[in-house]
């Protein structure tokens, strides 16, 4: 039976976070960094009992996957602490007053981001721990200064319910303001807070008609507020003549192992692979393949929507079965498909739509104006790869376009499904792979969307916020007067 929370818990929330928001907007860098390293320790504590209980509600392999993600998830509240501790999050600006501006006499204009405000964060199904209660939204949010609304996914109730406990109780026990953090459950619940004036920011990480539907609601408010959907990629890997001869084998088992990885429930996998016409790697892919272990996928909802949308790709003109999988119940283990690029250009939906699973799709092209041709054509997503040779790289840089235009993430020789929480790190791209694609959901620019900016005009020193006052006393990097 899945949870719910009651109409007056759900107020009881909201009412909270939104008296915790100005406390929590005044509280330093340097208290904020205290409570995510706060968070981070509690977490793990309480780590074996918290894989235990994402394993038995995903069917995710504690180890390495679920001990991995729970080390990702305290490693990126740690380094958010070191955003704060930097301060360049902040872009300080400090625009003195000057008589002698080109278009006139300026005034003194000082900028600097603020917290946004209570922010609602609707968890993943694939993530329990990275994309979920403590995850990469809920940790950039906090940073910036804003409460969070958790709302939890129905794939794992109890592990986010006691996630939730042990984050609201290391942010109660380390000072933060009360309402900074809570969990809810339910569908009408989410979309009740979502449609809420308190709440001033969402985030989401799932499916594109899930996240589109409540994009919609977010902009039908009487005052819409930002909602950074990430929500649907095929991510292509474009293989080049020259990787080909040069390395085909290992190409097709690292992407064989690309795809197939935790079973292929990823936003990240790559659901295309472009390969020269001839390229002769057939049986090395049907092997590869062969040798992936049976998998369970997270639900029964994800695997028979996963087998559904399968068996139309299968059925779609001009594809053909290269490896066939074994589904049944939860467990499946990898199918592999081919088509031309002439039959992929004419094909329908079920060749070119995300297969949230164990799944991929090699296209054939004939040549490069085949290929850009091809690829000129996709919708855009999270990433884009291309395995190749550096005496290659005329070929590659006429595909550079084509490929920027479509993720936010370029890959040279590497694999999609691996995305590490870095300074330079971006997770986003054009719709329909997010609803914000000048954000990322990964690494510590997401603080920026929890943040926004407010300029200060001929105000005394006095009333500025710290960051803007003259003698800077947070040390922060500013731009000043046009230098840094």
């Amino acid at each position: 039976m899945s949870l719910e929370t009651s109409a007056a818990d759900l107020e009881r929330v909201l009412t909270s976070a939104a008296a915790a928001a100005r406390p929590f907007a005044a509280s330093t860098p340097a208290e904020r960094a205290g409570w995510l390293t706060a968070v981070a320790d509690a977490l793990d504590a309480e780590a074996d009992e918290l894989v235990a209980l994402a394993h038995a509600e995903t069917h995710l392999p504690a180890t390495p996957r679920l001990k991995g993600e729970l080390a990702r998830t305290t490693f990126q509240l740690r380094l958010f602490g070191e955003v704060l501790g930097d301060g360049a999050y902040l872009g300080a600006t400090v625009d003195h007053a000057d008589p002698d501006w080109p278009m006139g006499a300026r005034p003194d204009i000082r900028r600097a981001l603020v917290p946004i405000g209570p922010a609602l964060v609707f968890a993943a199904s694939n993530f329990p721990f990275a994309f979920s209660v403590a995850g990469g939204d809920t940790a950039a949010a906090l940073a910036a200064g804003c409460p969070v609304v958790l709302k939890a996914h129905p794939g794992h109730e109890k592990l986010s319910s006691r996630t939730g406990e042990i984050v609201a109780g290391a942010l109660a026990a380390a000072g933060a303001p009360d309402g900074a953090f809570a969990v809810i459950h339910g569908v009408e619940e989410g979309v009740s807070a979502l449609k809420d004036p308190r709440i001033a920011a969402a985030s989401f990480t799932g499916s594109v008609p899930g996240g589109r539907a409540l994009f919609d609601i977010a902009m039908a408010r009487p005052t819409p507020i930002p909602f950074y959907g990430e929500l649907g990629s095929v991510n292509p890997v474009v293989v080049t003549p020259g990787a080909v001869a040069a390395r085909g084998e290992a190409v097709a088992r690292a992407y064989t192992g690309s795809f197939s990885l935790g079973a292929g429930q990823f936003c990240t996998k790559p659901g295309l692979l472009f390969l020269p016409e001839g390229h002769g790697l057939e049986d090395i892919l049907r092997e590869a393949v062969g040798g992936v272990a049976r998998q369970d996928m997270l639900n029964e909802r994800i695997a028979t929507g996963f087998s559904d949308k399968l068996s139309a790709l299968r059925e779609a003109p001009g594809v053909s079965v290269v490896a066939d999988g074994d589904r049944r119940e939860l467990g499946c283990t990898p199918s592999l498909m081919s088509t031309t690029a002439k039959q992929f250009l004419a094909g329908g939906e079920a060749m070119r739509e995300e297969h949230f699973g164990p799944a991929s799709l090699i296209v054939t092209y004939t040549d490069q104006a085949e290929l850009i041709e091809v690829l000129d054509t996709l919708d855009p997503g999270l990433t884009a790869t291309v395995q190749g040779e550096e005496d290659e790289a005329e070929y590659v840089r006429a595909l550079l376009p084509s490929l920027t235009r479509l993720a936010g993430r370029l890959l040279w020789n590497d694999w999609p499904t691996g995305v590490t929480v870095s300074w330079a790190q971006q997770h986003g791209g054009p719709y329909p792979a997010t609803t914000a694609p000048t954000t990322t959901s990964v690494g510590t620019a997401a603080i920026e969307r929890f943040l926004r900016p407010v300029a200060w005009q001929g105000f005394p020193d006095a009333l500025l916020p710290e960051p803007l006052r003259e003698a800077n006393p947070w040390q922060l990097p500013r731009r000043t007067d046009g230098v840094r």
